[in-house]
């Protein structure tokens, strides 16, 4: 990442202040909040990448294209009570289900790939993304990518 405008530890700090300042007052998924929440997350690294890498030239350097996305953690899909052999719990937070053969499994976490790609100058623009640690506890996972296009 040498053709970043921003240093990637400096990248991390903005997507992460971003997120706690979205997320601090969130103590779980809320469906209805979700495009609020990326809405916010993405004005606020956008403003902060815009401001980091303007230069003293009226017009700016580059163009920034940040996403953000909020995955949900499953909570077992099946009605209460419903579970293979009837017995469902609740450990640490996430939903287990006894399985036929007596074994918990766990449930709570859903599988998501994302790809991006792009034809450019690989010495002027680029891309970053990044996995914020902190929805972890909150029931989510928020993965923001962020791409710079040299002007």
């Amino acid at each position: 990442m040498a053709n970043s405008p921003v240093a990637q530890t400096r990248l991390k700090q903005i997507c992460n202040d971003a997120c706690d300042s979205t997320l601090s007052t969130a103590s779980a998924y809320d469906h209805a909040q979700t495009a609020q929440w990326n809405n916010s997350i993405i004005n606020s690294i956008l403003k902060a990448l815009i401001s980091e890498s303007s230069t003293s030239e009226p017009s700016p350097k580059y163009k920034f294209c940040v996403n953000s996305t909020i995955i949900q953690h499953l909570s077992d899909p099946r009605p209460a009570g419903a579970s293979e052999t009837g017995t469902q719990t609740e450990v640490e937070g996430e939903g287990v289900v006894m399985g036929e053969s007596g074994a918990a499994k766990k449930v709570g976490r859903r599988g998501m790939h994302s790809a991006s790609g792009a034809y450019w100058n690989n010495e002027k623009d680029g891309m970053w993304s990044h996995k914020y640690e902190g929805g972890e506890a909150k029931g989510m996972d928020i993965v923001v990518s962020v791409m710079w296009i040299a002007v």
